[in-house]
């Protein structure tokens, strides 16, 4: 049981699966749901901090590599990031952390607690404002997820 709760753990910290794959591996797996979503959410936050204080630092120092795919990638990156949160910002206002908790709460491709929380780097949004948004977004996430995962198994007859 043990190392079925760490695959969930350690899944919700991957990049772009995070906790959207980690919450359906846990129910298939047969684990209580409420542990699943509290063991999920917490891996899924364990990058946030590292991200918002460390990941702008990191591509902008990428920017100066002599290796030139990684240059342009972190160039591509950080253009993308503000031109995203430009755009944000414009759409959103002074709602910009509402927007932020939705963004990482709903389950689509390509949202999420690593790039929910890369937008609010790049934007330099308040962080203890752009934790809570995570930290809302997630759990909207989880609990959309849970439902999801178990609806799932309920049509499938398991």
């Amino acid at each position: 049981m043990f190392l079925k709760f760490l695959i969930v753990f350690l899944v919700s910290m991957v990049p772009l699966i995070e906790l959207r794959g980690a919450v359906p591996i846990g129910v298939g797996f047969g684990l209580p749901e409420w542990a699943v979503m509290i063991v999920s959410m917490i891996g899924n936050f364990i990058p946030v901090p590292f991200i918002f204080f460390f990941a702008r630092r990191f591509l902008e120092w990428g920017t100066t590599w002599k290796w030139k795919k990684g240059k342009k990638f972190c160039k591509w990156c950080l253009k993308k990031g503000e031109k995203g949160g430009e755009q944000l910002l414009k759409k959103t206002g002074d709602s910009i952390y509402i927007a932020l908790a939705l963004f990482v709460g709903i389950p689509v491709p390509g949202t999420g607690a690593w790039t929910g929380t890369l937008a609010a780097s790049m934007l330099d949004l308040d962080r203890k404002k752009s934790f809570i948004a995570v930290a809302a977004g997630l759990i909207l996430a989880c609990l959309i997820m849970t439902a999801l995962s178990l609806g799932v198994l309920k049509i499938i007859g398991l």
